[in-house]
């Protein structure tokens, strides 16, 4: 068995400690994404929402470990990480690769008997659907390609060789866990799900977004944002302030 304490204190990254928040949400990041991604979003929630976020292993200060290539063995390892947090039962709200963690964890806290606050599963088409990209298998030049295309990435860290030398392994790993990764279309979730996505993401349809509602056997909504795929950094105030709503009104 893992030790819980020290895998919380490596894999969990709590910027804004509120004990006396009335709710709490935990956040996943995207593919090659880190927990530093959603520091603004704890700093715009507190002291209200207390702001949870999951630092995969092989990136920022965990660069030196092995990233991990099977979605749901990293969606294990992060629910053993997670565990002195979901009593209360947290809200769970991931981005892209991110959704599809997020959702694995909320299956897991259902097969615990302490189902999610809510479910908000952020510029990612149902898990059911699978996907038939194959990112990365590609050379480096082609996956630095994808990431300049879905605008996710900080265009200065794209130009520094010295940087994606050291960002690459892990953004080839995640690739690879979400290209091989599919859903069990027949596992529904009972707590509410929300989707958020971008009207103008070339990586969600609607109809995929939609798709979210044969993993839900509750509430079932569908979030429309102005942008792409990373139309939460285009306007965040708005992503934010939804994202506290729904929050609040699950907590």
């Amino acid at each position: 068995m893992p030790d819980t304490a020290r895998d919380s204190t490596t894999w969990i990254r709590r910027f804004h400690p509120a004990p006396g928040a009335g709710a709490r949400v935990v956040c996943f990041p995207h593919a090659g994404g880190s927990a530093s991604f959603y520091r603004p979003v704890s700093t715009a929630l507190r002291p209200g929402i207390e702001v949870l976020a999951v630092q995969y292993p092989g990136r920022q200060d965990r660069r030196a470990e092995q990233p991990c290539t099977d979605l749901r063995t990293l969606a294990d390892r992060t629910f053993d990480a997670l565990e002195p947090w979901l009593d209360p039962p947290p809200a769970l709200f991931g981005h892209s690769m991110g959704a599809l963690i997020a959702y694995e964890i909320a299956l897991r806290m259902e097969r615990e008997s302490r189902p999610a606050a809510v479910l908000i599963a952020s510029g990612r088409r149902a898990p059911s659907l699978g996907g038939s990209e194959n990112v990365h298998r590609r050379d480096d030049r082609g996956i630095v390609a994808e990431m300049k295309r879905l605008s996710g990435t900080d265009a200065r860290l794209l130009d520094d060789p010295e940087m994606l030398r050291a960002v690459l392994p892990a953004v080839r790993a995640d690739y690879r866990a979400v290209e091989t990764y599919t859903g069990d279309p027949g596992a529904a979730l009972s707590c509410p799900v929300e989707v958020f996505a971008g009207d103008d993401d070339s990586q969600v349809t609607p109809g995929q977004a939609h798709a979210w509602h044969r993993h839900a056997a509750g509430d079932f909504a569908v979030r429309w944002f102005s942008g792409g795929h990373f139309y939460l950094t285009e306007q965040p105030a708005a992503v934010i302030a939804r994202l506290g709503e729904t929050v609040r009104s699950y907590s």
